[in-house]
């Protein structure tokens, strides 16, 4: 599959969000594209929440609007598992791609695909909250959305490059599994900017992972990034079984540094197939098909189901020893809503807290040197 871009059947515009210039600059990139401005932006989320499908008509239409709460959050993470002390900027909500095991269709309450235009309410929040941090810290988009299927309309990556690469307190991170990276290439690289890709075998990514393009490609388009100056990351989750699966993880970890440098990767994440039980009703109604749910789950200390835990170890291990083996030299890897003990078993280190996993993240030598 080779991507297209996203474009929504319909834009609609609150009446807060109509003056912005970030409205008329989607507006501008959207041309043909009919719009509407609308008094109450909740009356037509419940239209689409109480339709048959709500999950497929979000994401036929593009919503711009204003954040009224915070933009800056703490990443949810996952209650009694280790976490990164990762922060997220709500800049955008929902996705047009639709991979049939993201937790946002029934995560998010707003079906539509969303954009929060007022900016400038973001720079004081940001502003505010780097002034109290007392260390480097790691912060992204790509949480609740794409951090760039949108940014052909947004441009949203080149603003927010602009404004981050002189924070020095902040490493900023765009995660994306296309290969919409024109805007970015127009800016000037900087060491605390990381380009990020989630990553999956071609398997995966060609029958769970719709809208998005192949990984040969994401990977041509990582290379483009390094080539260019920019810092990189990759994202192997989830690490899904089926039959094949260590041959072709293996395939993909070497096409990814025959692409990449690895002394231009910032960091690498693990995490297994993971899901709130109430998942699996949206995935009967909307995946009937997939196979890739059918294995052997427990329900984890977070209430989440989970691969049985020697399965998930086998996967680890596995994927990490190529990694390791493959890229000649040390990668910073850790790993995304696990336990201390799995830590211990794949990587043989068993960080105290958040925080030490975030040191080990936001201290590599490259980044302290190029600043």
């Amino acid at each position: 599959m080779t991507e297209s871009k996203y474009f929504p059947l319909k834009i609609f515009i609150s009446q807060e969000a109509e003056p912005s210039p970030i409205t008329a600059r989607v507006l501008k990139n959207a041309p043909g594209i009919p719009h509407e401005v609308i008094d109450d932006p909740q009356d037509l989320i419940e239209d689409i929440r109480m339709s048959r499908h709500p999950v497929e008509q979000g994401k036929q239409f593009l919503l711009l609007t204003v954040q009224k709460g915070e933009f800056i959050k703490p990443c949810p993470c996952t209650p009694h598992y280790l976490g990164c002390n990762y922060f997220i900027i709500n800049l955008e909500t929902n996705c047009p791609l639709d991979c049939n095991y993201c937790i946002l269709q029934s995560y998010l309450s707003n079906p539509l695909v969303t954009v929060h235009v007022n900016h400038d309410d973001l720079w004081q929040e940001l502003a505010g909250f780097t002034a109290r941090q007392d260390r480097i810290f790691r912060i992204g988009t790509g949480e609740l959305a794409d951090s760039l299927a949108l940014d052909h309309l947004t441009e949203n990556s080149r603003i927010l490059i602009s404004r981050f690469r002189d924070q020095r307190k902040a490493i900023f991170e765009l995660k994306t599994k296309t290969t919409n990276i024109d805007h970015v290439l127009e800016q000037e690289p900087a060491p605390n900017i990381v380009v990020s890709w989630s990553l999956n075998t071609p398997k995966l990514a060609q029958e769970h992972e719709t809208g998005a393009p192949p990984v040969e490609q994401r990977l041509q388009a990582a290379k483009k990034i390094t080539r260019a100056g920019f810092r990189v990351g990759f994202h192997f989750d989830p690490l899904i079984r089926y039959p094949g699966w260590e041959e072709d993880y293996e395939e993909v970890v070497r096409l990814l540094f025959e692409a990449v440098d690895p002394e231009r990767i910032a960091w690498m994440s693990l995490g297994s197939l993971r899901f709130p039980p109430d998942f699996i009703s949206v995935i009967n109604r909307r995946f009937p098909t997939s196979k890739i749910f059918h294995d052997e789950f427990i329900r984890g200390r977070d209430g989440k189901f989970r691969y049985f835990k020697p399965l998930r170890l086998e996967l680890y291990h596995r994927v990490a020893r190529t990694i390791k083996k493959t890229a000649g030299t040390d990668v910073p890897l850790y790993f995304c809503m696990e336990s201390r003990d799995v830590w211990q078993a794949v990587l043989k280190k068993m960080p105290r807290d958040e925080q030490e996993v975030e040191h080990s993240l936001t201290h590599p030598a490259a980044y302290l040197e190029e600043f």
